[in-house]
């Protein structure tokens, strides 16, 4: 009987022990998680400030400044049909 009763202060301490240590793991975890979670956002924000800063391609300038002629064409069109 004394060997039950011991067995059972064994395992609620073993149980209490385990229960206290628990919030620092959880807290831990929480911790390396926001870890992650920044370091990722800043890879991400470098990442995409790299990738935004090419050099204008001269096919894509040329094609830009057809475009804007061609719509002041057609401002000019429907200026010249409303009067």
């Amino acid at each position: 009987m004394a060997d039950l009763t011991e067995a059972s202060a064994e395992s609620a301490n073993a149980q209490q022990s385990e229960s206290a240590q628990r919030p620092a793991v959880d807290g831990r975890v929480l911790v390396w998680a926001a870890l992650i979670a920044v370091s990722a956002a800043a890879a991400f924000v470098v990442a995409r400030s790299l990738m935004g800063r090419r050099e204008p391609d001269p096919t894509s300038t040329r094609i830009q400044s057809l475009i804007d002629e061609a719509n002041q064409l057609l401002r000019s069109l429907d200026e010249q049909k409303r009067d």
